[in-house]
């Protein structure tokens, strides 16, 4: 992988532990995440004049535009079913499976080919991920997960996993067959209006405004930050195989620790700072890989 494209994904897993943070800071997080693209989508907009014409659209960007907001708008429902009655220990490991999913679909659908070293790298960051939600360095506590098949918070962070693994590789072809910013301005409005329809049931009448008045300001503040995180992922994905920029893209989960440790009083812990440190030396050996 090359130096800009790896420092763009980089910039864009700090971004993204950022959101996720707002997230977390939120209280309907449904609805909040439908404000951020609010925000997100109406800066993306503005900027829309400053990008250059805008290439022409034809019905195969229409349907990978349309194939990938689906697919992101069920990883985020299927990881919010998973979260709401699952342990976060249990579902969030099998949540990032995607990345197990993703270097098979970019060596059979894009012929993406693998170096040793970067193969190694990706191993390492899959076992970072995982190890990250661990209550013990056991055996027993790393296939905890693996026992609860039949479980359907499981079964959701499964769906979560693979669903995203698609929607990285319609993501990677839509980057590469058309401009970046312009995709991903056609994206954020493809997800935003599928997860309008999802609002517009009976269930959230009233919580939209409501969630406005109590996160206002952190509304505001996820506009530029989302944005920033989808537009620098989507540019660096554009010069990265998919099956290096997915994986190396979790080095946010590192950034998160630090967030956790450093603003919100968390306990670090030997297997978080250990989870970190695979993390790292993964995205190493994929820049050299």
């Amino acid at each position: 992988m090359s130096t800009p494209a790896l420092l763009l994904i980089i910039i864009s897993a700090v971004m993204h532990a950022f959101w996720n943070l707002l997230v977390k800071r939120s209280r309907d997080k449904t609805v909040f995440i439908w404000w951020m693209f609010i925000a997100s989508g109406t800066l993306v907009t503005l900027a829309v004049p400053f990008a250059g014409p805008f290439p022409p659209v034809d019905a195969r960007i229409l349907g990978l535009v349309a194939a990938g907001g689906a697919c992101f708008v069920l990883y985020h429902l299927f990881n919010g079913r998973a979260y709401r009655s699952g342990d976060l220990s249990l579902t969030y490991p099998l949540s990032q499976t995607s990345m197990l999913w993703v270097p098979l679909w970019g060596a059979l659908i894009l012929g993406e080919r693998f170096t040793l070293l970067g193969v190694a790298g990706i191993a390492l960051i899959v076992a970072g991920a995982w190890c990250v939600q661990l209550r013990a360095l056991s055996w027993a506590e790393a296939v905890r997960p693996l026992r609860s098949l039949g479980d359907p918070a499981v079964i959701a962070a499964l769906a979560a996993g693979f669903i995203y693994s698609v929607g990285s590789i319609i993501d990677k072809t839509g980057v590469t067959t058309y401009d970046p910013f312009h995709f991903t301005y056609l994206l954020v409005l493809c997800m935003f209006l599928l997860m309008s329809l999802n609002l517009a049931r009976p269930r959230y009448r009233g919580r939209i405004l409501a969630e406005w008045r109590h996160s206002r300001p952190l509304i505001l503040l996820s506009g530029p930050v989302m944005m920033g995180s989808f537009m620098t992922f989507r540019y660096g994905l554009k010069l990265a195989p998919v099956s290096y920029a997915v994986p190396a893209r979790q080095v946010s989960i590192l950034v998160g620790v630090l967030i956790g440790t450093l603003f919100l009083g968390e306990a670090c812990g030997r297997i978080r700072f250990t989870a970190a440190l695979l993390i790292l030396v993964g995205v190493a050996l994929i820049r050299l890989g």
